[in-house]
Order: C-alpha cells, then sequence, then structure tokens
C-alpha cells in the first residue's frame, strides 16, 4: 500500500500545495513544539511518543475535515438519518476523535487544558464532543497517541486532542500594537458560507483579543441518486444549521515574568433537520430541531522566568464551563402525533496548577488537578411510546468529582534523555435520588499511573525511543446508573455499583531521523486494555414476565496493535514530499471468545506533494484506505466498503502583503466511496447503502485579509 501512495505521489507531480509565505523559506523547518505530552513545552522529536501538531487551515468547517488526510485517526460524522424513537444515525453531528482504534470518551479532549463535555447516548438522543469545539478561534490542535492519563487523569485511555485557542500575540506583529485577521469562505459541499474575525490590541502591560465567526450551510451533500420520502430515499436529508463562536480574552503583564489572563468562549449550533428518509405509511413528517451550546470562562496566571534559580515556570488556571445538548423532533403520524424533548447537561468548575524546576539539562514538573462535573440528563415530550414514561431521566443527576497529582522528571544523561512521571487520581460519583425512580448506587475508587520514556541520540539525526504507559478511565454516570425499565417491551436496564475503570497497559517502540533536510519516524505500538466497558444483556426472556436486563460490566481484555512510518522533506527549495502509512488490528475478549473491535480503522496510505512559490503555492494530497475485510468485523453480516483512492488540490494565491485567496478541489476524480467511521454498524442488506457515501467532488474558496 505505501508503494501504492508514492507511485500516486510521482504521479501528480505536476500538481500543487497548501503552504508556507515564501518558497525559499520552505527549505529549513523549524522543530514544532508540544505542550501536552508532557504538560510543559518540548519539542517533538524529543517525545517518547507519537504526537501530531496541527495548525487550523482557512475555512476548514470542522474537525473531519481537518484531520481528513491522517491515516491514524478518524472521525464518525454520518449524515443525519435518524428516527423520532428508534434510530440516532448522524443526530451527534462529529461524535469525535478517533485514535489508534478506540474513540467516545476513551479519548481526552482540551481546549486550553479544560476537559470537554462528554459524549452521551440513549437510543434515538445522541450527542457529540467534536462539535462543540471552537476550530474557528483555534491556534494550534496536538494529538497524543497512547495513554494520556499520568499527564491528565481520566479519559486519556486512548490519547488525546488539546486545542489552544487564539492569543493577542499570535496576530500582533513585532513593533505593532494592533492585529486584524478577517476570512471570508465557502464550500460547495454543503453550500455553506462563512465569517471569521479577529483581532488583537496592546496599551502599557493590557492586551486584548476578540474573536467571532459565523457560519450558515446545509446538509452535507453525498452521492446518494434517490430523492422522494422514504426509507429507499439515499439523497441526504434537508438541514438548515447555523453555527455561532466567540472568543474574548483580557491580559495583563504583572511584570516581565508574570502574567493574567482572563478568556470568555462560546460555541452556539443549531440544526433543523426535514427527516425525509422517516416518512411511511404511517409517519407522514418528522422534523428535528437540535440546539447545542458550551460557554467558559477561565482566568489564568502564568510564570516564565527561565533563569529563576528554582521555580523557573509556574501556571495557575481556575474554570468554569457550562453545555447543553438539546434535541427536539415532532413526529406527524396517521394515528396521534408525537413529539421527544431531551436534553444532556455538565457543568464543570475546577483548577489545574504546575510547577516546573530546573538546574543544568534537568527539570521536574509538579501538578494538581481537581474538578467537579454535574452531569444530568431528560427525556420528555408527548405521547409516549407503550410502556414509556415521560418525563423521565436516564441516569440520576450525578456530581462527578476528580482529584489528581503528579510528578514528572525529564533527565539527561550524555545521550540519553529518560521522562519517569507517576500521578495519583481519585474520582467519585455522587448521584443524586432526586426526580429518579429507580435505586441509586455511587461509585468511588482511584488509580495510579505511571509512565516511563527514553530517547537516546545515537547518532546525528538519529533517535530511537521507547515509553511504557498505564491509562484509565473512569465509568460515566450513565454506565454505573442506568434505572430504565420497559416491561410492555420486555426490557429494563440496571446500575452497576461493582463496575470498574476501565485501565490501559501501553507500550511504543519508535525511531526517528533527520538527514539533508528530510524527517521520518518509525512507531510500532501494543496496548492493551483490562474491564473494558460494554452494556450487555445480563439475564431474561425478553419476555413481560421475563425481560431482558441491560447492564454496564466489564469485559476481559482487550488488546490494539499497529505501526505506523512518516516521512516529509524538501525534493529541492520548491517542491516538498510528504509520506505516510498506519496499520492496526483490535479485538476483545468475551466469555472466551475474540472478537474484532469495530471501532479499528482500516489500513491508510497518504502521499502530499506540494510546490511553493515566491507569492503562490499548490499541493496534491492522495489518501489511499483500504476495504474492511469480513474477519476484522465483529457485526453480523456487515456492510463491508471496499478500499479507495481519493485525490484532494488545493492551491493558494498571496495577492498583496494583506490580501490572500486559496481555493481547493475534494475528491477531483468524483469517486464513490464509503468511510468506514460513518458505516460501521450498517447491514449489508441495508436498501439505502448510497445514503452513507462521502461527498463527491466539491469546491472550496476562503479571501483572506490580515494586517
Amino acid at each position: 500500500m505505501l508503494k501504492t501512495a508514492i507511485a500516486l505521489a510521482a504521479a501528480c507531480a505536476g500538481a500543487c500545495p497548501q503552504a508556507q509565505t515564501r518558497a525559499e523559506a520552505a527549505a529549513t523547518e523549524l522543530p514544532e513544539l508540544t505542550n501536552t505530552a508532557t504538560r510543559g513545552e518540548r519539542r517533538v522529536d524529543e517525545v517518547p511518543a507519537t504526537v501530531g501538531v496541527f495548525k487550523p487551515k482557512a475555512g476548514a468547517r470542522d474537525l473531519r475535515e481537518l484531520l481528513r488526510d491522517e491515516v491514524d485517526l478518524a472521525v464518525r460524522a454520518p449524515n443525519p438519518r435518524f428516527s423520532l424513537a428508534a434510530s440516532a444515525t448522524g443526530r451527534a453531528g462529529n461524535e469525535g476523535i478517533n485514535i489508534r482504534g478506540l474513540e467516545g470518551n476513551q479519548v481526552l479532549m482540551l481546549v486550553d487544558g479544560i476537559r470537554m463535555p462528554q459524549a452521551f447516548s440513549f437510543g434515538p438522543f445522541a450527542t457529540g464532543r467534536a462539535g462543540l469545539l471552537n476550530l474557528e478561534g483555534a491556534q494550534q490542535l496536538e494529538v497524543l497517541r497512547g495513554p494520556a492519563s499520568t499527564q491528565f487523569g481520566s479519559d486519556g485511555l486512548a490519547g488525546a486532542l488539546a486545542v489552544r485557542t487564539l492569543r493577542a500575540g499570535d496576530l500582533l506583529k513585532p513593533g505593532h500594537d494592533f492585529g486584524l485577521r478577517a476570512q471570508a469562505s465557502a464550500y460547495g459541499g454543503d453550500d455553506g458560507a462563512a465569517l471569521n474575525l479577529a483581532g488583537a490590541w496592546r496599551s502599557g502591560g493590557w492586551d486584548w483579543l476578540l474573536q467571532g465567526a459565523t457560519r450558515r450551510s446545509h446538509e452535507l451533500a453525498n452521492k446518494g441518486t434517490v430523492g422522494g420520502d422514504g426509507a429507499a430515499r439515499t439523497r441526504a436529508d434537508p438541514l438548515d444549521r447555523a453555527r455561532n463562536t466567540l472568543l474574548a480574552k483580557a491580559g495583563y503583564r504583572l511584570n516581565a515574568q508574570q502574567r493574567l489572563e482572563a478568556t470568555l468562549e462560546g460555541v452556539r449550533q443549531r440544526d433543523q433537520v426535514e427527516v425525509l428518509s422517516a416518512r411511511s405509511a404511517t409517519t407522514l413528517d418528522l422534523k428535528a430541531d437540535d440546539r447545542s451550546r458550551r460557554g467558559r470562562a477561565s482566568l489564568a496566571w502564568t510564570l516564565d522566568d527561565p533563569n529563576a534559580e528554582w521555580l523557573q515556570q509556574a501556571g495557575v488556571q481556575v474554570y468554569h464551563q457550562d453545555s447543553r445538548v438539546a434535541q427536539y423532533a415532532f413526529e406527524d403520524r396517521t394515528s396521534t402525533a408525537r413529539s421527544r424533548d431531551n436534553r444532556y447537561d455538565e457543568t464543570l468548575t475546577g483548577l489545574s496548577a504546575t510547577g516546573q524546576i530546573g538546574w543544568g539539562a534537568q527539570r521536574v514538573t509538579l501538578g494538581l488537578d481537581a474538578s467537579r462535573n454535574t452531569m444530568a440528563g431528560l427525556r420528555d415530550g408527548t405521547t409516549a411510546s407503550v410502556g414509556d414514561t415521560l418525563p423521565s431521566k436516564p441516569f440520576p443527576d450525578t456530581g462527578y468529582r476528580l482529584v489528581g497529582a503528579f510528578v514528572q522528571g525529564e533527565f539527561t544523561e550524555g545521550d540519553w534523555q529518560f521522562l519517569p512521571a507517576l500521578r495519583y487520581e481519585h474520582f467519585s460519583l455522587k448521584p443524586s435520588a432526586d426526580g429518579y425512580g429507580a435505586a441509586i448506587v455511587e461509585l468511588g475508587d482511584s488509580a495510579v499511573t505511571p509512565r516511563i520514556g527514553a530517547v537516546w541520540k545515537a547518532a546525528p539525526g538519529l533517535a530511537p525511543y521507547a515509553q511504557w504507559a498505564r491509562g484509565f478511565k473512569a465509568p460515566t454516570p450513565s454506565q454505573v446508573n442506568s434505572g430504565f425499565s420497559n416491561p410492555a417491551q420486555g426490557y429494563k436496564s440496571i446500575g452497576n455499583p461493582n463496575l470498574k475503570a476501565e485501565r490501559a497497559d501501553s507500550r511504543e517502540l519508535g525511531l526517528r531521523g533527520e538527514l539533508g533536510g528530510w524527517r521520518w519516524q518509525l512507531a510500532a505500538f501494543d496496548n492493551r486494555y483490562d474491564d473494558f466497558i460494554q452494556q450487555t444483556v445480563v439475564a431474561g426472556a425478553g419476555t413481560t414476565a421475563d425481560p431482558l436486563v441491560f447492564q454496564s460490566v466489564n469485559l476481559d481484555e482487550a488488546r490494539i496493535r499497529g505501526m505506523e512510518a512518516r516521512l516529509s522533506g524538501q525534493l529541492d527549495r520548491q517542491w516538498r514530499l510528504g509520506l505516510a502509512y498506519a496499520r492496526t488490528r483490535g479485538d476483545y475478549d468475551r466469555k472466551g471468545v475474540r472478537h474484532a473491535l469495530d471501532t479499528v480503522e482500516p489500513a491508510k496510505a497518504s502521499a502530499s506533494l506540494r510546490q511553493q512559490r515566491a507569492a503562490w503555492h499548490w499541493e496534491a494530497t492522495v489518501l489511499r484506505a483500504q476495504g474492511k475485510a469480513a474477519s476484522r468485523v465483529d457485526a453480523t453480516n456487515p456492510f463491508l466498503p471496499k478500499g479507495y483512492t481519493v485525490l484532494d488540490l488545493t492551491a493558494g494565491w498571496q495577492i498583496t502583503p494583506v490580501w490572500s485567496l486559496q481555493a481547493r478541489v475534494d475528491n477531483l476524480t468524483d469517486r464513490t466511496y464509503w468511510r468506514w467511521a460513518d458505516v460501521r454498524g450498517l447491514a449489508a442488506t441495508s436498501a439505502a447503502l448510497d445514503a452513507y457515501t462521502a461527498p463527491g467532488r466539491q469546491f472550496g474558496l476562503v479571501l483572506q485579509a490580515q494586517l
């Protein structure tokens, strides 16, 4: 497959790239820095793990679009095609990021060090996580592969996505006290148009930043050709989306070493869907009106004094965050009409503190994190299904507390660098019986998660590395307490007071090299997981007298292993080539029988070729995904999409020092294909497979002014 990608890249040599500022400046690439891998600034090539650093692309609509060329990452986001009381397909939007085969709440998501709301689902109600990110106001994204529990505690079982939002200094040029960036963009795939404005000011010791963005769009086009009403429809259901984001910051420099910064951030999105695919002989119409929002306020103090004798870096942040996902649907039927009005809320308050002590080439980082998250859900509506009761709570209102402390060393001895770390974390779930009709159970536990890594600078430009790390993820309130009962339909769910946290044991070996402007990395990993949590049937026959009993239980163990390879460098002062390949296998044990992990992505390879000239650039990117084999899917009679190759083109023109124009063509060859992340769980017998296809050829345009 890697040979295929190389050949495709060579075939695209006449095509072109995405870019920097000047062709002659492209020959020397500065090393990227990460703050996620060690909670302190460090070069990516000196970290004993795989970390990706991304700059948001101008006009990128969402996280899936931003990461679409990454071979070891995926974002599940099928087009909405749901029902009122049974299916939630696509309703969660951008559900979250998949890292090396795990996703959802098993991946930690952070914005400026603050946890994003968790994903939640209950029947036709499903919430996503990535849709609440403010990518419009982001300056940098980092993706850490492998457990992040030592750095951040619970939820970093598979890895972490960390977003850093804009700061005033990102817009202010040296010697200037004012900076402005304006972007207007359009994308044909969803007939969307957007405007993104960001400005920064500086006066004395003060600086301010204000960013706001708005976007209006419709359903994302697929390759379906059948219109009309009903389950045979393959065109995307009509959708109207309105999205607005706001970011405001005020900073004050106390002295040359210390700084205060206050932040307000808000994200709001509204989706109105006409679900034509749900119409039938008895369902005349189904309309949905879904609203999601996230708002946070934070205050941070930082110290940066590299010449200090002992405390060289420190930071304290206090924060408060509110989020809500509300989904309303109205169904007009030949019998009695009915509606559903569901919501999921989180209120997070917390504090984080770090301090770094250094001497010579050695340093030690200490940290403390504490947070309390109040989580609540409500199911409401009219004309409840037989045996159901509305309103009701899918789980009791729960206070979810996390308290953790960690210590990390970064020691250099000759050509060796050692990075040991240790964290202790305690979590507790305290549910409230108020308004909840079933029995409740409390749960508390603690975890110690060590990590040790080493980097050996074996020769100039050659550095093997190794890392072993533990990770854990505490159960969610809905997994511990689930008291829904519908005897008339022959099923119910119960809580589990004995539920254990999921745990990870991860090993990664890698080799990095740099020679003549070329950089490459090979990585192999083996991740083993204990006490995987899964909801399953534990008793019952499915009758009124003996209903099926669903309960979240711990599975024996799971294992995901794979390898990744990356190569990038300058062919000459204008041309740059990038290659990547990833292959992963995963399975889990259930009652002594091994089953494939459906969340593991098929093998992928990518190749990019870019030319940078003084005022313009162009790039061709080829992504090749392997087909999904039946032996690597656990479901019965699954739809197995074939492999595909997609070619994307981008070009940019620096019209003047202020104005620039970027254009893109996605899926240049208008290929019909299915992403595994979007069709996972779909049966091969589905009558509307084309409804789940990815978009065909689409065009995008971004006009930017920067002062």
